[in-house]
């Protein structure tokens, strides 16, 4: 190990690669608490932080870690928690007061099969409509899914990137196979690695209570983040608020606060929305895939294109907020979808309410522990005899 970020070609798992990805895009404090299979990228951390002046602590449970995360970044840290489908359940609440506090921060669900404890060793890809839905109340997220080894890198940074830009929880759906699927991963030179840094108040700490830090005078929806400590004055809390930070119990405060929240996103989701196109050109049927999944999907493309059949690949990076724009401007051209993941039908109702009616959806479903063969996802498609 080094004391530096690494950099150069690497032969690593993929929760390897994440950690590397989060120490890249400048992570210095890990709230964690053990749980298959996102262990390996705790473990990472832990060694790892400490050699480069960060901070790892377990915690007691996945409640205290993603308390602990919002707290390092209110502290100036870009910060970060790890786990799978039950440690994101007791997440939850406190994933929406990561929200409501507009608190920069990244959790990764690496996810295996469920419900409850289910597969803790095998794949799954259940916890989609979790990450948008899980806490309660009117929110958007941020939530990406990588597909390969560099991707758990690659997207880590992103993540990062967009928690700290738009002042979000920003949550990587990673699946079993990402993490522990060893692949070479290319770690460029810290100076070439993009990372955007929160939004600070100008100026000293104003006299009296005259400092909003829930104000936005720029028109991004996104106010500047002082740092506990540098003398601001100021009240966080899960409560609804006003530009000061106080609680304000009425419908006109929550108005205002609850659709900045959600527009801030919503607003800039052609920035955020990450697709990847494979043969999509002249393609009449689509397969729509994310995460390990893809994989087969791309497999699949190509045994189909070998029958003579016009099928492409649209892979979503960015899970949440969806890819609708791109999945409207399919529909108007071709005549089939295959929605292929591995729970029972989660991102297909997606599809299908942004295809509204002009092309054919089907699901490709595997219900957890294993992935896609290609030729599992090709029966959905009746032209091809497999």
């Amino acid at each position: 190990m080094t004391t530096q970020t690494l950099s150069g070609e690497f032969f690593m798992a993929g929760n390897a690669a994440a950690a590397e990805g989060a120490i890249a895009a400048g992570c210095r404090f890990f709230g964690g608490y053990p749980i298959t299979p996102s262990t390996e990228l705790a473990e990472r951390m832990s060694r790892r932080l400490p050699q480069i002046g960060g901070v790892f602590i377990q915690m007691e449970d996945e409640i205290a870690s993603m308390a602990a995360i919002l707290g390092a970044s209110w502290a100036g840290k870009k910060s970060m928690t790890a786990t799978s489908g039950p440690g994101i359940s007791l997440m939850m609440e406190n994933i929406g007061l990561g929200v409501i506090t507009e608190t920069p921060c990244v959790i990764v669900n690496v996810q295996r099969g469920g419900p409850s404890t289910g597969l803790p060793t095998l794949v799954g890809q259940q916890d989609v409509m979790q990450a948008r839905w899980g806490s309660h109340g009117d929110y958007e997220i941020i939530a990406l899914a990588p597909g390969s080894v560099q991707e758990c890198f690659d997207v880590v940074i992103k993540a990062f990137n967009f928690a700290e830009q738009y002042r979000t929880p920003v949550i990587v759906l990673m699946d079993e196979c990402t993490s522990h699927m060893w692949e070479k991963v290319v770690i460029p030179p810290p100076e070439e690695i993009e990372r955007i840094n929160r939004k600070t108040p100008d100026g000293p700490p104003p006299e009296g209570e005259d400092f909003y830090p829930y104000r936005c005078t720029d028109g991004t929806m996104i106010p500047p983040m002082p740092k506990a400590g540098d003398g601001y004055r100021m009240h966080i809390t899960g409560l609804t608020h006003d530009e000061k930070g106080y609680p304000k119990i009425n419908a006109a405060t929550q108005d205002k606060l609850v659709r900045r929240l959600c527009d801030k996103i919503r607003k800039n989701a052609d920035d955020i929305v990450i697709t990847e196109d494979y043969m999509l050109d002249d393609a009449e049927i689509v397969i729509v895939a994310f995460g390990t999944v893809s994989r087969s999907a791309k497999s699949a493309v190509r045994i189909a294109r070998k029958k003579g059949l016009k099928v492409g690949l649209l892979k979503l990076v960015t899970i949440w907020p969806f890819a609708e724009k791109k999945i409207k401007e399919l529909a108007e051209r071709v005549k089939l979808f295959v929605v292929a993941e591995i729970n029972y039908g989660q991102i297909v109702n997606e599809v299908e309410r942004c295809v509204a009616g002009k092309a054919e959806v089907r699901l490709s479903s595997k219900l957890g522990g294993e992935l896609h063969h290609p030729e599992e996802i090709l029966s959905a498609i009746p032209e091809v005899v497999v």
